[in-house]
């Protein structure tokens, strides 16, 4: 009787960005729903300070690339997620979930991903960029006269909230650039856009569809918070509706919508759209390439309110990986 070898799946996690913490448990928790009678897997984990390692011990990316069959990518923010380990995987031709360098790179930007958007008919925030390189100060009060507070004020690259706050007058909006910049070199002011926060995740080649939309989620806060930071994300304190409570008509229309953010990217295999509900219509705020695969994570909540599981989900998009 013969028996199929199973698949070597590296699975890589943590990384050198400040969602190193939220990384290791979406990558522990693709590692705890792989399929055991279909895959053999492999913790590589990216350190702090950007050493590899696999199952414990010091390796290397090409070492990786001769060892396994195909990488889970469970890396969020710099390096993992902007397009740099895509390129590395690239170059030792390891097949991986997720999208492609390119692709990662402008989901990562959030000012060039409002670019895109805008270009497929897209409704998003106003928006002004400050430059760490340039006059803060003077930029900051041409943002204060280009457009009314509130302002959300957040890095130009990085997840989770981190590095994110509200600014409601132009001494509040100084001291938020100031500490978003301690995050990245370009910040984002954009309008701040009162409404429900509905995010919505979209699976490629599931269901018969070219692109298919999950149930979407709505992100009620505490009391206390203003928009979802990174404590409302994962102290637990956040309320998360699933399906969302919306008319059929609004669901459809943000189903679509993250379609079209999706496709207007180029992502690849999945991805996860926030937006923000209004009186003036359904902004989009960020569409994230490798969205979290925590307990806390909205897309595990999805994938099972669409009738389906993580394990299934993890299956699929290696399938998916291995199709490229």
């Amino acid at each position: 009787m013969f028996h199929m070898s199973k698949l070597k799946v590296g699975v890589l996690r943590g990384g050198i960005s400040n969602e190193y913490e939220v990384s290791l448990r979406s990558g522990q928790s693709v590692l705890e729903n792989l399929p055991e009678h279909k895959y053999d897997p492999f913790d590589i984990v990216v350190t702090r300070d950007g050493g590899w390692n696999i199952n414990g011990y010091p390796t290397s990316a090409e070492k990786v690339s001769r060892t396994i069959d195909v990488v889970f990518n469970a890396l969020h923010g710099e390096y993992g997620e902007d397009g740099k380990v895509q390129r590395i995987l690239d170059q030792f031709n390891v097949p991986y979930t997720g999208s492609g360098s390119f692709a990662s790179a402008m989901g990562m930007n959030k000012a060039l991903s409002k670019y895109y958007f805008r270009q497929v008919g897209l409704l998003t925030p106003e928006c002004r960029i400050v430059d760490k390189r340039r006059d803060v100060e003077d930029s900051v009060f041409k943002v204060s006269r280009s457009f009314p507070g509130p302002y959300i004020v957040k890095p130009i690259a990085s997840g989770s909230s981190i590095g994110v706050s509200v600014a409601r007058d132009y001494w509040d909006l100084m001291n938020a650039v100031k500490t978003a910049l301690d995050h990245s070199s370009l910040v984002l002011v954009e309008e701040f856009i009162k409404g429900r926060e509905i995010t919505c995740a979209v699976v490629e080649g599931s269901r018969g569809n070219d692109a298919y939309a999950l149930p979407p989620v709505e992100v009620v806060l505490p009391i206390e918070s203003e928009f979802f930071d990174y404590d409302s994300k994962y102290s637990g304190t956040t309320k998360e509706v699933c399906p969302a409570n919306l008319f059929g008509s609004t669901t459809q229309n943000i189903q679509q919508l993250a379609v079209r953010a999706h496709r207007a990217l180029g992502l690849r295999h999945y991805s996860r759209s926030d937006f923000i509900l209004s009186n003036r219509g359904v902004y989009i705020l960020e569409t994230n390439s490798l969205p979290g695969l925590t307990k806390e994570s909205f897309l595990p909540k999805a994938i099972h309110a669409s009738g389906s599981d993580l394990s299934e989900f993890v299956d699929y998009i290696i399938m998916l990986a291995l199709k490229r």
